[in-house]
């Protein structure tokens, strides 16, 4: 159930809150940078990861979960209006941590949803779910995936999970391919792929208030000049990113090394990924 409430920042799109939102892996980094933002956007705000999550604030309740808990994350649901789901592995690693968490923990998930009536999820999936296209591509949501490891398959997985529970269960799903979420970009590569906090926290306000999203897909970026990804076919939901890796550019060329013609990561959108693993048991 939503209520409207007075607007804190006229950069937001919505005044509209819910009762209850349900945010995982809340102790990760992104996780961390929308702890305190996603509370105007609710009454209660209920956090969950298998870290420690430190003392709960005013509005929050904590509740700490192994996501390949089945039973556990069935209670996480309870009475909840709408799930940010960052919770996972976000790596590459082991093939089988990414599946405890990545792939049966997202089944665990869509199943409480379903059992509780819970109606639209916040998925971070990751711009690794198509990290084997070049960097000379544009590319959008509706151009087929091209993982760059286990860790970006279990993403597309999870994309494919939220169709199927919206196509059988009408359970609505917006998927964050995110780029590059950090104070600043750190490279070359996120000049392109850099996501600021503020357009983070715009970019899930969006998805959690659209009027309608399916299964929505939607690349997380800021407005920068230098992308890889038409954002066009996720309009509707309305995402307008404030914020560019253009400021930070100068800095970046000046320090960072020549690029190596040599190193796939130079070539492929997924950077580092594509030559990263994968890691077997």
């Amino acid at each position: 159930m939503t209520h409207t409430a007075t607007p804190t920042d006229p950069a937001l799109p919505t005044q509209i809150r819910f009762h209850r939102l349900l945010l995982t892996g809340a102790a990760g980094n992104l996780g961390q940078v929308l702890r305190p933002r996603l509370k105007r956007w609710c009454t209660t705000l209920r956090l969950s990861d298998r870290a420690d999550l430190g003392t709960a604030a005013d509005g929050e309740e904590l509740a700490p979960a192994d996501l390949g808990d089945a039973t556990a994350v069935h209670g996480l649901l309870e009475g909840v209006d709408a799930v940010v789901h960052m919770g996972g592995v976000s790596t590459e690693q082991a093939w089988n941590a990414i599946l405890d968490a990545n792939i049966r923990g997202l089944v665990h998930l869509y199943e409480a949803a379903r059992a509780h009536g819970t109606r639209r999820i916040v998925f971070a999936s990751s711009n690794h779910v198509t990290g084997f296209y070049r960097q000379d591509q544009v590319i959008s949501p509706r151009d087929p995936i091209r993982p760059d490891g286990f860790y970006g398959l279990s993403k597309a997985f999870g994309e494919g999970l939220a169709q199927l529970y919206w196509d059988r269960f009408g359970i609505e799903t917006v998927s964050l391919r995110i780029g590059s979420s950090f104070p600043a970009p750190r490279d070359r590569r996120m000049l392109a792929t850099y996501l600021s906090y503020d357009d983070a926290e715009r970019l899930v306000a969006a998805a959690l208030t659209a009027p309608v999203v399916g299964h929505s897909i939607i690349y997380g970026m800021s407005d920068n000049p230098l992308t890889w990804w038409d954002n066009t076919p996720a309009r509707h939901i309305g995402f307008q990113p404030q914020d560019s890796s253009e400021p930070f550019r100068a800095a970046i060329e000046q320090h960072q090394p020549p690029l190596d013609r040599n190193d796939p990561a130079t070539h492929y959108q997924g950077g580092a990924f594509v030559r990263t693993g994968p890691f077997m048991p």
